[in-house]
C-alpha cells in the first residue's frame, strides 16, 4: 500500500473506510497543521495548473480559507489587504509580463 504523508479532506478517512479499508492518520495541530495546509496549497496549485478547472479553483479557494482560519486572519482583514495592494499595485487582469529593468542611461537593444 502507498505511504501518503499528506493533509486530506476530513471526510476522506470515513470515505476509505467505506470502501473496506482501513486508514492509519493522526491529526496535525499547530505548526505542523499550518505547514501542511501551505503544502496542500503548493499541491492544490500545481493541479489547477494542469488542469485548469472550476473543481481545482475550488479546491485552492478551499485551502486559502483554511490557513486564513489557521493563521488567525480575519476574512475582512484580508479582503482590506488585497483592496489596499490594488490599489497601490493593480491587479492582474492586464496581463502585463516584466521582462527586465533596465537601469540609468541603458537602452534596450
Amino acid at each position: 500500500m502507498p505511504d501518503y504523508d499528506k493533509l486530506v479532506r476530513d471526510d476522506i478517512p470515513a470515505v476509505i473506510r467505506a470502501n473496506g479499508q482501513t486508514p492509519v492518520t493522526h491529526v496535525a495541530e499547530g505548526d505542523e497543521y499550518r505547514a501542511r495546509l501551505r503544502e496542500k496549497l503548493v499541491e492544490e496549485a500545481k493541479e489547477f495548473r494542469e488542469d485548469p478547472s472550476a473543481e481545482e479553483l475550488a479546491d485552492v479557494l478551499t485551502l486559502v480559507d483554511a490557513i486564513r482560519a489557521a493563521e488567525g486572519f480575519s476574512a475582512e482583514t484580508v479582503a482590506t489587504e488585497r483592496r489596499e495592494k490594488r490599489t497601490a499595485r493593480g491587479g492582474f487582469e492586464d496581463g502585463i509580463v516584466l521582462e527586465r529593468v533596465l537601469g540609468d542611461g541603458e537602452n534596450e537593444s
